[in-house]
């Protein structure tokens, strides 16, 4: 539109000053040839009386007055082009830049064409690089939206200067893309792994240390795409499988990731299915006191039998990340624990309910007070209901979890500190938790008998629980000689193959029944 106007503007003025220029030539051919000005001068001098040389003054005034006018007139219309132009540019500008960090947005890297963004490449040869950050929203619950913004920014800066004279852009939220020079799978390698150690260096934001980190995948021009957005598309697949793998991670893109990539989209969309339709279903696994042999509670654990029809089950440790991945979290241990609860109401006695919570629901300041409404709507006890967390669920939010936990227990409700002894802060997390008891992951029970390191391992662990007044369960319990080693070490309650897998709602006061009277007892 700018260049249409400028057009018929400079289109505009030049046909007006040819007309003019042309009338006046033509007027001044015609005076000379009729000697004009000496006979119109002669008239006037013949009749002064009709006053005809004011007239002609008045004439010329006026002729030099519209000249200027129209001088003025076309100045500003240029003014107006000029404007008119560096508002188009700003708000071009604008509609393909991010507004926080000043980047190229998803809108420039979606529209504009191929040769354009390549033309500010160094080279030929290119690879495109997507960029996720690990912790961000964390970060931005910690430090508020100001403080997120400023790390935004810091990560952009980090970003230009880590690819000088490249293509870097922000694609929005968390998510950032860069397309660099050069195609050596190596070097780009080489290259995000720099990249991912830049963004991770630790920063200050109002007076908060934090840090983040970084996952990168990559593809490169052509062995693995013919155009720009056929590259986009593999390194954002690339950055899928990294993610997976953990933080800062960097993965190069591989023909058979998308196939992997389809078979995820799948699983979600099945487990969207499932959660709807409320086919995640508990199974039961009996703890049992190893001093009298009774079962005392059932730990709940999540079973999806996809698709029905004896098709096989998908493990826990696959559908739940995925659950947590694709926001399903919240409604799916929801709809369990409801289960559940419901299930658990009607066992008899005062056998115990125990459930895991993840580290999702524990960032969640509400999740207390829905689960006392689930226990209001089942009508189970609180005082009969365990929860479980894990020690690396803790560590997003140590200060949150404890006011949630002192919440819970004000009910009745007892808390279990899981998989004891495989995080990384163990000790610390029972200085500022007060736990119930705790639970001893498998993989120290698995042959802790022959084993004379897992032995003291196990034996530190239950002399420290009995110090502090904590009951300690083992899980994984398999053999008889692991079950005679841990009674004799003071461990309070077991579970595990030894006693039963995991059963249905439907099975478990037949298991208590079958339970009480088999020898089964005798073992404890």
């Amino acid at each position: 539109m700018r260049k249409t106007f400028e057009n018929l503007l400079s289109s505009s003025s030049f046909r007006d000053a040819s007309v003019i220029s042309i009338a006046a030539l033509l007027i001044w051919l015609t005076a000379v040839e009729s000697d004009l000005y000496e006979r119109f001068h002669q008239y006037i001098i013949a009749h002064e009386d009709k006053e005809l040389d004011e007239v002609l003054i008045a004439f010329l005034i006026v002729g030099l007055a519209g000249y200027v006018f129209a001088i003025r007139r076309l100045l500003d219309l240029k003014k107006e082009a000029k404007a008119r132009s560096q508002a188009e540019i700003k708000a071009r500008w604008i509609a393909y830049h991010d507004f926080l960090t000043g980047l190229p947005n998803r809108r420039f890297f979606e529209e504009s064409s191929e040769e354009h963004i390549l033309d500010n490449l160094k080279s030929d040869a290119y690879s495109v690089i997507a960029i996720d950050l690990d912790g961000f929203k964390q970060v931005n619950d910690l430090v508020g939206h100001e403080g997120g913004d400023y790390l935004l920014k810091t990560v952009s800066e980090r970003l230009v200067a880590a690819f000088p004279g490249e293509v870097v852009v922000r694609l929005g939220g968390d998510e950032f893309v860069v397309v660099a020079s050069g195609n050596e799978r190596e070097r780009i390698r080489e290259k995000c792994s720099e990249t991912i150690h830049t963004l991770t260096q630790p920063m200050t934001i109002s007076g908060v240390h934090v840090e983040i980190g970084a996952c990168t995948g990559y593809a490169c021009y052509p062995q693995d795409g013919d155009s720009l957005k056929s590259l986009s598309l593999c390194a954002d697949i690339a950055l899928y499988a990294a993610k997976r793998e953990g933080r800062n991670t960097v993965k190069a893109y591989q023909p058979g990731m998308s196939e992997q990539l389809k078979r995820r989209a799948e699983l979600e969309r099945s487990l969207r299915v499932a959660v709807r339709r409320g086919e995640i279903i508990p199974h039961y696994q009996p703890m049992v006191d190893l001093q009298t042999g009774e079962i005392r509670g059932f730990e709940a654990l999540s079973r999806w039998q996809r698709n029905g029809n004896g098709a096989a089950n998908v493990s826990p440790a696959t559908f739940f990340p995925l659950a947590e991945e694709v926001g399903l979290i919240v409604e799916l241990s929801e709809q369990v624990l409801r289960k559940a609860c419901l299930d658990a109401a009607r066992w008899h006695g005062d056998v115990k309910l125990s459930f895991n919570l993840s580290a999702a629901l524990l960032c969640d300041r509400l999740i207390a007070s829905r689960i006392l409404m689930i226990l209001s709507e089942t009508g189970l006890d609180p005082a009969r209901l365990e929860l479980e967390v894990t020690e690396n669920a803790l560590v997003r939010d140590v200060d949150l979890a404890s006011e949630i936990f002192a919440a819970l227990q004000a009910e009745g409700i007892t808390i279990a500190l899981d998989d004891f002894g495989t995080g990384y802060s163990s000790l610390s997390q029972l200085s500022k938790i007060s736990f119930d008891k705790i639970k001893i992951d498998r993989s120290f029970i698995n042959s802790f008998e022959q084993d004379e390191t897992k032995y003291g391992i196990v034996k530190t662990m239950i002399s420290l629980a009995h110090g502090l007044g904590i009951d300690t369960v083992a899980e994984g319990l398999e053999t008889e000689g692991q079950l005679l080693k841990l009674k004799e070490l003071g461990c309070k309650y077991a579970q595990g193959f030894l006693y039963s897998e995991a059963v249905p709602a439907s099975q478990v006061e037949t298991l208590m029944e079958e339970f009480a009277l088999s020898d089964i007892k005798s073992c404890g």
